[in-house]
């Protein structure tokens, strides 16, 4: 399953870098060291990409859409189009970042597997992502409305939001180890 999107960088930049901004506590979280190798999937313009290069981290970046890559590559990225269902690494990476992109990837399992094989062995994982409840109210007027139309919403709806529970037995059913999962 491909998740090729395109996206907007400069519009995406100019209504939404507040996303970027508030994926600072996420950085923190991450912790890198200078030196590390880290994977930042769905890194979209590069803006926290950029971050964790300046903190002397070799960083890849992936995302689905080929405008944003572009954007990170004008950054002077090392950035490029990969759907993050179908990670093509194996063991190269001290840590895998992400930052509002895993909502994205509906085949979650898929997404957890590729990441599992993208770190080295004792590499860890930090990802921020939009969790159960969120925007519910407006998922639930789309699909009533195409509902009435006939139109099979679930196939349609772009998004994963899971509990906190459901996320983490994916996690340990992929072989993780969860040391930290909220819903905020």
């Amino acid at each position: 399953m491909s998740s090729a999107q395109t996206w907007d960088p400069e519009r995406y930049a100019r209504n939404a870098r507040f996303v970027s901004d508030l994926g600072q506590p996420v950085l923190e979280l991450l912790a890198p060291q200078p030196g590390e190798r880290v994977l930042d999937l769905g890194c979209g313009d590069g803006v926290l990409t950029e971050k964790l290069v300046a903190l002397g981290c070799s960083v890849v970046g992936v995302d689905a859409s080929r405008p944003q890559v572009s954007a990170a590559r004008a950054r002077g990225l090392d950035a490029h189009v990969m759907d993050g269902q179908a990670l093509a690494f194996e063991r190269e990476f001290d840590a895998v970042f992400s930052n509002a992109a895993l909502h994205w990837m509906r085949d979650r399992d898929a997404v957890i597997r590729g990441v599992g094989r993208a770190l080295r062995p004792g590499g860890r994982f930090v990802g921020e992502f939009g969790g159960h409840g969120c925007v519910a109210k407006i998922v639930a007027a789309i699909e009533a409305t195409l509902a009435r139309r006939g139109i099979d919403a679930a196939r349609l709806n772009p998004w994963y939001f899971p509990t906190p529970d459901e996320y983490a037995a994916r996690l340990a059913a992929g072989g993780f180890e969860v040391g930290f999962i909220a819903l905020l």
